[in-house]
């Protein structure tokens, strides 16, 4: 089973407006227009299984509206996590309700949410957070709606993960998009639950980097994933299928791995 752990859909009324202002943003071409319906085509057409999406509360009064449609599109071949944000004054409520809907994980965005990662105020949440089992996504390094200030860099990602113990943590984009270097000296091969994933590593990051970062940190803690519809399963599938990996260690890549973290 192929999973892919970093998906990027919305409600079909927001989808369009919400694709095309990433799109200017970004200034690239998305693979899909944010629409579930798409998002099944491009699955179908890759051969991925099953897919994570990932919704981000970019403000506190988004989170109710989102965990809602969280859970309506979970299931089947959909595993939805939820978000919180961190300046919510309900964060833990809604986190609470977030378990109770059955959603498999947390996402958070430390530039659309505006902390960086090692901020004690979101010392209670990620307590919260480890307490329940769930793990969280953080995107990490670079973004283009900061680009003057990364928010998740490695050193400060070290520091967060080291004084949450039991914390479930996914890096996203190999532990830091752009920064991998650093990831490889501060983060790779750290103890505990702390996961990679692959999204949006088709174009930038080099071959040689990402195997080394996998080979230092164990591919049992690297998940597949891509970023659609901002970068594209099938070319960083083939990217993993291309390094000098074991096939036991892409087995766990490309699936294994997720089923084992989420315990589908």
């Amino acid at each position: 089973m192929t999973i892919d752990m970093h998906v990027h859909a919305f409600a079909d009324k927001i989808a369009e407006r919400a694709v095309s202002v990433l799109e200017q943003r970004a200034g690239i071409e998305p693979l899909t227009r944010g629409l579930i319906s798409q998002t099944l085509e491009r699955m179908d057409e890759w051969g991925i299984d099953r897919s994570a999406i990932l919704p981000i509360a970019t403000k506190p009064s988004q989170q109710e509206v989102i965990n809602n449609w969280a859970k309506q599109t979970d299931g089947g071949r959909f595993i939805c996590f939820g978000s919180v944000h961190p300046d919510s004054p309900d964060a833990l409520d809604e986190l609470e309700r977030i378990t109770r809907l059955g959603l498999h994980g947390i996402k958070l965005h430390p530039d659309y949410q505006g902390f960086m990662i090692d901020d004690p105020k979101l010392d209670t949440l990620l307590d919260a957070i480890a307490q329940t089992g769930l793990p969280v996504v953080f995107h990490a390094g670079f973004d283009v709606v900061s680009p003057e200030l990364v928010h998740c860099p490695p050193d400060a990602a070290l520091r967060m993960f080291k004084r949450h113990k039991g914390l479930k943590a996914i890096l996203a984009h190999l532990g830091g998009n752009d920064r991998w270097d650093e990831v490889y000296d501060t983060l790779a091969g750290v103890d505990g639950e702390l996961y990679f994933d692959t999204a949006f590593t088709s174009h930038r990051c080099p071959d040689e980097i990402m195997y080394k970062i996998i080979d230092r940190h164990g591919a049992e803690r690297i998940l597949f994933a891509s970023d659609m519809p901002w970068d594209s399963p099938d070319r960083i599938r083939r990217k993993i299928l291309g390094l000098k990996l074991s096939d036991d260690a892409k087995e766990k890549i490309l699936g294994l791995n997720a089923q084992r973290l989420l315990g589908l």
